[in-house]
């Protein structure tokens, strides 16, 4: 049985290593509030254990970490010495949304220690991260080791893209969910826009969903989250406004002026500063819009 160290239950690690568990790996759970890895434990079954500390992952074949931010990833394996107590040839996954130009960075330091990296983060937030439908991005030149990796991934999704070498996953996940925010600040100011003329809101969607303006979020989140203001996406406003911010980083280290970039992660940035971190990330249109 191959033995899989999860490092983050969070509301999207919780539900992914849990589905790990259901396709037989036997999953050692980890995070700093020690109470959800002896949960996860618990409720899944005689074949996964707890953590308590970063030694106890040392048996583990391979390594996941689905953490906040790139950082956060960093201080685990390094700082916080998971890298350390893992063995020579471990295979460390990276599902984090994670700077790509600090994973490029993180590799050859865990390649020192004898392990080996890659980067897939994911796309479908926790619905599909329940329902172990993920869309997931895989960043690795290796062949061998995406083959290695290809039955773990595909526990927690169903499509694999492989869009390039170390840290192109994490890349692209920033570019995805910046065209993501870019559409959802662009339907919430058009909303805006028509409803102060006297346009009614969900006439609008109809229409917009009906015509060249339709878009992932006025067809599947703009009527249930912003017009009835349930807010349940399950992402969170800072971790967008993270994400868009990697994207705008990135163009500005390739030396490409994206101003449209620039101005979509203020935008979030503000409605983050605004309403909280923690806020869901449909939330975002009350920062824009004080009068809804």
């Amino acid at each position: 049985m191959t033995r899989v160290g999860f490092v983050g239950i969070g509301n999207m690690g919780e539900p992914m290593a849990a589905n790990l568990a259901k396709k037989g790996f036997a999953v050692v759970a980890y995070d700093k509030d020690a109470g959800r890895a002896e949960r996860f434990a618990r409720e899944h079954g005689p074949d996964c254990a707890a953590a308590a500390t970063p030694r106890d992952l040392a048996p583990v074949d391979a390594l996941i970490t689905m953490l906040p931010t790139g950082t956060d990833v960093r201080q685990a394996l390094l700082e916080d010495g998971i890298a350390s107590h893992l063995r020579r040839g471990t295979l460390v996954i990276d599902m984090s949304s994670s700077d790509p130009v600090g994973t490029r960075a993180l590799g050859p330091q865990l390649a020192a220690r004898g392990l080996v990296f890659m980067d897939a983060p994911v796309s479908g937030a926790v619905p599909r991260a329940r329902t172990g439908t993920l869309a997931i991005m895989i960043g690795c030149a290796d062949r061998a080791v995406i083959e290695r990796a290809r039955p773990i991934l595909l526990a927690m999704g169903e499509r694999l893209f492989e869009v390039g070498p170390l840290g192109a996953g994490h890349a692209m996940k920033a570019l995805n969910n910046f065209l993501a925010g870019t559409a959802f600040a662009a339907a919430c100011e058009a909303l805006l826009a028509g409803q102060r003329f006297g346009l009614d809101p969900a006439t609008m969607i109809d229409v917009l969903n009906a015509s060249s303006g339709r878009s992932w979020v006025t067809e599947l989140v703009m009527k249930e989250q912003v017009i009835e203001r349930r807010h349940s996406s399950g992402f969170a406003l800072g971790l967008l406004a993270k994400d868009v911010k990697i994207a705008a980083d990135l163009a500005a280290a390739m030396k490409l002026d994206a101003p449209v970039m620039r101005l979509i992660s203020e935008r979030w940035i503000e409605a983050r500063d605004r309403l909280g971190y923690g806020r869901d990330n449909t939330e975002a249109v009350l920062a824009w819009d004080r009068d809804l």
